[in-house]
């Protein structure tokens, strides 16, 4: 089958590999579409962090939000599976241990991470394979919302741990994907939502006004602050813009060190949370976008082949303003 691999920093290609086969309890995925992040995007430049800590190594096969068909079942896999429409976790604990054992199989020490971690092959291929542990159902959505399933889950657990009412006002760092995803969840809540970022005019296409700049950040009780960016400044922003007895949530991972002032979380009573993938959001996240409550779609500027990949990775933003690109493994 045609995969995508990346070979080392800045060189990737399209090659013929081996199709999966569907082991003791997995299923194989027939890919219909996978999105491109900024974890991905690591993987190309080679500033992953797990390629310099050895959970990681070329060549990697990335792809880890995706949706397809199951084509083929393992031992011990219940054959109704056979032809759903599903997506999955990217995180795959061991199954054993006190962290799995209590639903934090995405924390677990031993985990593989499709397309990213402890050499899982990705979805950036015609074919997947996906224990059925891990598998979504998504009898409702198209492929394009069934690919944005994953950071979906991403941007909800953070909006969930921000803890919101309706008529709270969050602040939300960073609008690439994640953060507009998350504007999303919070506006579809009743929140009062702002952003702050460096290039907003996708953001205000898209009906969220209250986009602003560090120039022009206005000076407003933010109930909760909900940082995705990848600044290593603004979590200290994020401290200092909360309300005493606020919450914080970090989700965005910044390429060096953040320095925060733990006396002021202290001083000021605050909840500080980090939220690390989209496990155990991800069944909220397609009921949301089935009922319509939540319609990412906008945030996808195009779907394009394969072939496109490395173009994609190296920053061509030909194909129009939004932030996500994703790719039909078919083509």
């Amino acid at each position: 089958m045609r995969a995508f691999v990346i070979t080392g920093p800045g060189k990737a290609e399209v090659l013929a590999v081996d199709e999966p086969a569907a082991g003791p309890g997995e299923v194989v995925v027939d890919v219909s579409r996978a999105g491109v992040c900024g974890t991905d995007v690591e993987f190309f430049t080679g500033e992953m962090a797990y390629l310099h800590t050895g959970e990681a190594a070329y060549p990697v096969r990335i792809g880890h939000e995706w949706c397809g068909t199951v084509s083929a079942v393992g031992a011990g896999v219940d054959p109704a599976w056979a032809g759903r429409r599903v997506t999955g976790d990217t995180m795959l604990g061991c199954g054993r241990c006190a962290r799995c054992g209590s639903g934090r199989q995405h924390l677990c020490a031993d985990r593989y991470e499709i397309g990213i971690r402890n050499g899982w092959p990705g979805a950036l291929a015609t074919q997947l394979a996906v224990p059925v542990r891990a598998l979504h159902s998504l009898p409702f959505l198209d492929e394009t919302l069934g690919a944005l399933v994953e950071p979906g889950g991403n941007a909800l657990r953070a909006v969930q741990a921000a803890d919101l009412a309706p008529g709270s006002r969050v602040l939300i760092t960073g609008p690439g994907t994640i953060g507009l995803m998350a504007a999303q969840f919070a506006l579809s809540q009743g929140a009062e939502v702002h952003l702050l970022g460096l290039h907003l005019d996708f953001a205000r296409s898209v009906g969220f006004t209250n986009a602003w700049t560090a120039a022009d950040l206005p000076e407003l009780p933010f109930d909760a602050v909900i940082d995705t960016s990848n600044s290593a400044a603004l979590p200290a922003l994020a401290i200092d813009r909360v309300e005493p007895g606020g919450r914080v949530v970090f989700i965005g991972i910044a390429g060096e060190p953040s320095l925060v002032d733990t006396r002021r979380i202290a001083l000021q009573d605050l909840t500080v949370v980090g939220i690390l993938g989209g496990s155990g959001g991800l069944a909220e996240t397609i009921s949301r976008y089935a009922s319509g409550a939540v319609d990412p779609r906008p945030l996808v500027a195009a779907t394009v082949g394969l072939d496109d990949a490395v173009a994609v990775l190296s920053g061509d933003r030909s194909w129009g303003p939004a932030p996500k690109i994703h790719i039909d493994p078919r083509r």
